[in-house]
């Protein structure tokens, strides 16, 4: 997976609660919290961005009041998802 570097400010990081020492980390899973959020991925699709377990991207979701939104559409792009890793 290709990476890309940001830079964001101490205050934006300290105002979010990030923890400095896993800025990278923390800012995926909510990068990927809000694209899930705005139904542009499926939660499975969501734990691979931020390269998170599917069943601890949901808690985390859970922890910040994200209603899951899981139908017939996300479970074929999680069954697809899953045929992918697995090669």
């Amino acid at each position: 997976m290709n990476k890309l570097k940001v830079e964001i400010s101490a205050e934006l990081a300290s105002a979010a609660g990030l923890d400095e020492g896993n800025l990278s980390e923390e800012t995926a899973r909510l990068l990927a919290l809000e694209l899930y959020r705005e139904d542009k991925v499926s939660p499975g699709r969501a734990a691979e961005l931020c390269q998170t377990a599917v069943e601890e991207f949901m808690e985390y979701a859970a922890q910040h009041n994200v209603s899951l939104h899981y139908g017939a559409d996300e479970l074929e792009e999680d069954r697809r998802t899953l045929q992918r890793l697995n090669q």
